[in-house]
């Protein structure tokens, strides 16, 4: 007698039943993730209303300008709140964030969003120092004006300009590393009149300075610089000569001279600008014997490859980088020179004691215009 089997078969399209076991483990699951979705909802909350045991009083500065994530950030790390980003929502939302000051704020750790906004929008005056920095001085120069505010030393300004790290700016980046060079940062210390905080820090203070330059200098001007062959250092240093040589009407004409000197046929390959040369002379600007030579002591003891890679007389094209920190009309002319004299082909300038400019296309015709500058009276 034949036997049969009982077999069951299922359907492929239907899923395999679970056991009990299985049925367990997804209600635990669930239980533990509905769990967690509260304690971090009641989380959130006790942030946002303020947490049943305060902390302890911390003070979080803010800065002018600074953005809602920014502060948010400066609020976290000082413990007053711990979800920066809810904070930065309850902001937008509630529409609080442009009432927002800037100043020192004293705050407790744990307290509410509202109270939080409350106080930080209450105006909180904070003791300020107004410096002018006139254009074409030099970096050192505007070291001396931050020790006279008060608000650092002169060392201490020139260390942080020429050794932080200011590589959140594109033009940092750009700066050679070049051995010969006197100054880092001449050149894009931006001059203007500012106001500083008093007892912020040093690198504050020049970071305030290379803002305003990296704003100044567009990538419309940036790409000028391009389409003319140069480097955005290149133009800051022949803009810094355009400052120095004219800071006037003249500083475009002044520019056609040196973009001819410095074309690839020019006759006269030497900038040859008395406001970077071999001339030991207390009455000229001259950025070797008045600045240079005293930062080493005395004009003897300038480094022989500082004295040469800035010695205009002696050295082929541009020096080693900027002698000044020129204003944007300078920038502008260095990257605008006067299209009929650069074209007219001007290789010389000179000017006599009240300020009038002569130009010449030759030797001879330059020097039958200094004589006739030197004969003003």
């Amino acid at each position: 007698m034949a036997k049969y089997r009982r077999e069951t078969y299922q359907n492929p399209d239907q899923p395999p039943k679970r056991g009990h076991k299985g049925c367990l483990v997804v209600i635990v699951l669930v239980v533990v993730l509905l769990a967690a979705a509260a304690f971090g909802a009641f989380s959130v909350m006790q942030d946002v209303n303020g947490r049943d045991k305060l902390g302890d009083e911390v003070v979080v500065t803010v800065q002018q300008g600074e953005n809602s994530a920014s502060i948010a950030r400066s609020l976290k790390d000082a413990g007053v709140i711990k979800y920066p980003n809810i904070f930065r929502y309850y902001l937008k939302y509630t529409g609080e964030s442009a009432n927002l000051q800037y100043g020192d704020f004293t705050l407790v750790q744990g307290q509410s969003y509202d109270s939080i906004i409350e106080t930080m929008s209450q105006y909180v005056k904070k003791e300020t120092v107004s410096v002018t920095f006139p254009e074409g001085i030099t970096a050192q120069r505007f070291a001396q004006l931050m020790e006279e505010a008060g608000l650092c030393s002169a060392e201490e300004f020139l260390d942080v300009a020429n050794n932080g790290d200011f590589s959140q700016y594109k033009f940092w980046k750009e700066i050679p590393e070049n051995p010969d060079r006197f100054m880092k940062c001449e050149g894009y210390l931006f001059p203007d009149t500012y106001e500083f905080f008093v007892d912020d820090s040093v690198y504050n203070y020049v970071d305030k300075l290379y803002a305003e330059f990296d704003a100044k200098v567009t990538p419309e001007l940036r790409q000028r610089a391009s389409d003319l062959g140069m480097t955005l250092e290149e133009a800051i240093t022949l803009a810094s000569f355009v400052q120095e040589e004219a800071g006037n009407a003249e500083d475009a004409r002044v520019s056609a001279v040196f973009h001819n000197r410095l074309a690839e046929d020019s006759p006269y390959p030497r900038l040859e600008s008395n406001a970077s040369s071999y001339v030991q002379n207390p009455e000229d600007n001259n950025y070797i014997y008045n600045w240079i030579a005293p930062y080493y002591g005395g004009w003897d003891n300038i480094p022989e490859n500082i004295y040469n890679a800035y010695n205009t007389y002696e050295l082929n094209g541009l020096p080693a980088g900027p002698i000044s920190n020129p204003g944007i009309d300078a920038i502008e002319a260095a990257l605008y020179p006067d299209e009929e004299y650069l074209e007219g082909k001007y290789y010389f300038f000179v000017t006599d004691k009240n300020g009038v400019y002569y130009y010449a296309k030759t030797k001879a015709e330059h020097d039958a215009n200094v004589s006739k500058a030197f004969s003003v009276q």
